[in-house]
């Protein structure tokens, strides 16, 4: 079995004062996501950041990083449609529009956030986005924080706003959302329609839990700092190409095999825009 490692070197929260070594620029991020390829990712899952270091959905920081990592590899791009609560439906959709990446997230239903900000993707919107995403040719990674966005999900496959087969993403131990455990991975993964492809990650100290499971049960995984900056108890991961190399040895030790971004592409049926 193929199992492929997505990398999420970024996120949009955290910060160099949480882990140094984290990548903000379009420079750094274009560095770090090649050393994360040549470690054996399949996919990067990427967020910008303004010259402030905040989050943000800047359709020219998303063309900059893209250009740099193009220049140096043939990684699947996954593109954030999050990542700034002050974004608007547009601005969350115009970096597809310009790109066309052959993944982008779909996070399918609204939450609080952090217990202290809301997370708003409003049905109008999910409808608009899945429209958007099959016109210009990227395939929807349904991001899943709760169970009651799985039934979403179904929904808008009925609907015709996705289209079967699905992938997942299971991003569990957000605050606000669905704790990163064993027990909860298994009961989401068990909602999903057959025949849809999925990855996990937990965040946090929910990170290698989530990440043994899911290759034990099959599935794919995402590692990186958007999710987690400490690559043990007390130690501060060193790059995000640690992680990937530590994934990708246990990946081996089970026998199974570390996909390469063509094999992604072949799992998840991705069409090269």
């Amino acid at each position: 079995m193929k199992t492929i490692i997505t990398v999420a070197p970024t996120g949009a929260w955290p910060s160099k004062k949480d882990n140094p070594n984290i990548p903000l620029t379009p420079k750094e991020i274009a560095e770090d996501v090649y050393a994360c390829y040549k470690a054996g990712a399949a996919v990067a899952h990427l967020h910008m950041r303004d010259d402030e270091g905040k989050g943000t959905m800047n359709k020219e920081k998303f063309e900059e990083t893209v250009a740099l990592i193009r220049e140096k590899c043939d990684i699947v791009l996954n593109l954030t449609t999050s990542g700034d609560l002050y974004a608007t439906d547009e601005t969350r959709q115009a970096h597809l529009k310009s790109i066309r990446p052959e993944l982008a997230s779909y996070d399918c239903g609204s939450m609080n956030w952090m217990h202290n900000s809301l997370f708003i993707n409003h049905p109008k919107f999910l409808e608009e986005l899945g429209k958007t995403m099959y016109e210009y040719g990227v395939k929807p990674e349904i991001e899943i924080f709760d169970a009651g966005m799985i039934y979403n999900s179904l929904y808008y496959l009925k609907k015709g706003v996705l289209k079967a087969p699905l992938h997942y993403q299971f991003v569990l131990g957000a605050a606000g959302g669905t704790a990163a455990t064993v027990e909860n991975l298994v009961y989401l993964k068990s909602l999903i329609p057959e025949g849809s492809t999925w990855s996990a990650l937990g965040i946090g100290r929910g990170h290698l839990p989530i990440m043994l499971t899911a290759i034990a049960m099959g599935g794919h995984a995402r590692v990186g700092m958007e999710d987690n900056v400490l690559f043990s108890n007390k130690e501060l991961a060193k790059s995000n190409a640690q992680f990937v190399t530590r994934i990708a040895n246990i990946i081996k030790e089970v026998g199974n095999e570390v996909a390469t971004s063509d094999d992604a592409r072949e799992i998840l049926g991705l069409r090269r825009n």
